[in-house]
């Protein structure tokens, strides 16, 4: 039986982790400032610089195919998923919507690996600015409380 404190916050420890980041570049406006503030919170919780391996791709569709390269190398802990998707005056917002968050569990699950989604998909411009920031390092401890959850399991 696990203890009554598995699947808690507590103190998060990022020390040793090895924590891939996919990046979308459109919308980069939004999504580089979303990957920073990831970046900056994984390192103050203890995530080496030289333990994150980032990477960037075209848009979101494309962000569950670089994750799904990064999870079959074995060499991550977690991964996560940093994008933008601002809605349009067409169905694409939720085409590009579903699909990306679908494919992204789907690696998550295929691989057995704790992936944060941080691919923010908003109304407007200003709703992903008013999240950016606080969405990116969410994401970072997300993926340092589920690896070490993970790793209490095995």
């Amino acid at each position: 039986m696990l203890g009554a404190d598995k699947g808690t916050a507590g103190e998060l420890d990022g020390q040793g982790l090895r924590v891939g980041l996919v990046q979308a570049r459109f919308n980069e406006a939004i999504t580089e400032p979303l990957a920073g503030a990831c970046r900056a919170e994984l390192q103050r919780l203890g995530v080496a610089e030289a333990d994150i391996t980032h990477l960037r791709v075209p848009g979101a569709l494309e962000v569950p195919t670089a994750l799904q390269g990064l999870a079959a190398t074995g060499r991550f802990d977690a991964l996560i998923a940093l994008g933008c998707i601002i809605r349009g005056e067409t169905y694409h917002f939720e085409l590009v919507a579903n699909e990306s968050g679908a494919g992204v569990t789907r690696v998550s699950l295929d691989h057995r690996l704790p992936i944060a989604n941080a691919i923010l998909t908003t109304e407007n411009e200003a709703q992903a600015q008013a999240r950016q920031l606080e969405k990116g390092a969410d994401a970072a401890r997300v993926v340092v409380e589920m690896a070490r959850l993970l790793q209490s399991l095995r």
